[in-house]
């Protein structure tokens, strides 16, 4: 093998590293800010008594999480001009990966609340707590330190599949890979530098959650 690894080529390109980075960082936390609102919103409607809220709720958590990310990202950036909804690629990325985002939190969000027993509500309510302070007191600690592992890994799987926007002209890490590729035709090296820097976000990330995780719900402050 006579190939020669230059990686110091790549030096010249840190502004555009750093641009990449801080866009997939940024689609990342949107995505799931907006997913998990969301996400809320069809997991309340899933479980409501009512056809028209649960059935509409459940095709949509089906529909999402049995078609592919890619498909769904094209119908809203290039299938909505068609119906004369035209938006820019950043706006399309967020509503799309958002859309995504949604139905897998809807699952977990649903299985976190379901994970609190029935009978700690009802002593709640017995001890004469309004259905508000229920939520707060005797549900959310519990469904959120249920849940929270798999939020922490969503977020790290969003932050992954940021990379199919490229495809639409979204300037993030993996665009950004493509765009030196181009100039110095260094293959390797251009690929092998953000395979590195999603990992080290990756990383980073996960020894941030558990840290959180650990803090928050092992270590309580005493009160």
């Amino acid at each position: 093998m006579n190939y020669n690894f230059r990686f110091e080529i790549l030096l010249r390109y840190q502004a555009e590293i750093l641009q990449g980075v801080l866009l997939t960082l940024q689609l990342s936390v949107l995505t799931m800010v907006f997913g998990l609102v969301i996400g809320l919103g069809v997991a309340i409607a899933a479980g409501s008594p009512s056809k028209w809220l649960s059935v509409p709720a459940r095709f949509y958590v089906e529909t999402i999480r049995n078609t592919p990310l890619l498909v769904q990202l094209f119908i809203v950036f290039f299938g909505l001009p068609s119906l004369g909804v035209r938006l820019s690629a950043d706006l399309a990325a967020v509503i799309a990966l958002s859309i995504n985002m949604g139905a897998y939190g809807a699952e977990i969000l649903r299985a976190g609340f379901e994970s609190v027993r029935r009978s700690q509500i009802e002593a709640g309510r017995s001890l004469g707590l309004t259905a508000a302070q229920t939520f707060r007191h005797v549900v959310l600690f519990q469904a959120t330190k249920a849940i929270y592992p798999a939020l922490a890994s969503q977020f790290v799987l969003i932050m992954l599949a940021t990379c199919v926007v490229s495809s639409i002209g979204v300037t993030e890490l993996f665009h950004q890979a493509a765009f030196i590729d181009s100039r110095t035709y260094r293959s390797f090296e251009a690929y092998t530098l953000i395979t590195l820097s999603y990992l080290i976000l990756t990383l980073a990330f996960r020894a941030l959650f558990s840290f959180i995780y650990w803090a928050v719900f092992v270590r309580r402050p005493a009160r």
